[in-house]
């Protein structure tokens, strides 16, 4: 499965890629995990003696994008591993198994394994989310604490067509990824603070590298999982879910409803849509340090 439409695609998006690790503004280490599946490529950052810290993305996008506004104030309290999903638009390269025999489970087991993880927390935004649930109802035994951002847990109550949701954000803008287009997406996914993608050049120029050179279908064999009842209850008390109340895919009312009646731990913020870590990162970052201090 190519997980780029090009190499000219390819080049570009891995440029920019580079572009946002440097707007970090920390030091940064960067290796390629070899699993069954191909090679997984994690960007770690904090001290060695700090707690750890896994962190997810979501689809369509990167470790370098996803955290641009969050990893240096994280770096100081934790030692962060941003993981680029293997089929996603990163530095991670799939094999020939992943496209015929993955399981995401046994991916991230032979990630944390060869990275010496025993015990840690995970947090994720949109599809990461669904990835830190599905990891820690699999393995309790290894997640102490799950943080999901913009996205809520899968389960039977969510609303039954997220891709028709989806297709009406994303439609037409993504299909003609010009400038103009881009910020009119930006403008429907996130809340009042899009500006916070918007005014920064290198990750507008990234997300359109991406729109226009990934290759969706790559991210295919992560298959999503509903869960039932007793998989939401055996991760309640160590998870914390954050939503923007202005999330275009996300249907607000219902979640609201499905996370109370599981006794879920969540919090919904105002005037904030799909990107709430960039959106509101100085809020977020303070409330990560907190959750997993």
């Amino acid at each position: 499965m190519k997980v780029y439409k090009s190499k000219k695609a390819k080049d570009k998006i891995r440029a920019t890629y580079d572009q946002l690790l440097s707007i970090w503004g920390i030091p940064v280490t960067e290796q390629d995990i070899e699993t069954a599946y191909g090679a997984t490529h994690i960007v770690e950052c904090g001290k060695d003696r700090n707690p750890p810290l896994v962190l997810f993305h979501g689809v369509g996008d990167d470790s370098a994008l996803m955290w641009i506004y969050n990893a240096k104030a994280l770096a100081v309290h934790f030692h962060l591993y941003a993981v680029d999903t293997i089929g996603g638009p990163g530095k991670s390269c799939p094999n020939q198994i992943y496209d015929t025999d993955f399981d995401q489970i046994w991916w991230l087991d032979d990630v944390f394994d060869r990275l010496g993880l025993a015990h840690f927390c995970i947090a994720g935004v949109s599809n990461g989310a669904y990835i830190a649930q599905h990891y820690g109802i699999m393995r309790p035994d290894k997640v102490d604490k799950i943080l999901c951002m913009s996205g809520s847990a899968v389960s039977a109550d969510q609303t039954k067509n997220p891709l028709g949701r989806m297709l009406k954000v994303f439609l037409p803008e993504a299909l003609f990824p010009t400038g103009r287009n881009m910020e009119r997406l930006i403008k429907k996914l996130a809340g009042d603070h899009y500006a916070r993608f918007t005014e920064n050049p290198v990750i507008m120029a990234h997300y359109t590298h991406l729109l226009k050179g990934f290759n969706n279908m790559a991210m295919a064999r992560h298959k999503i999982k509903q869960f039932q009842e007793a998989d939401l209850l055996s991760i309640r008390d160590k998870t914390l879910l954050l939503m923007g109340e202005e999330d275009p895919l996300v249907d607000i009312p219902k979640v609201k409803e499905m996370m109370s009646r599981y006794g879920l731990q969540y919090r919904f913020f105002p005037g904030v849509g799909h990107g709430i870590n960039h959106e509101i990162s100085d809020e977020i970052n303070a409330i990560m340090i907190q959750y997993f201090g």
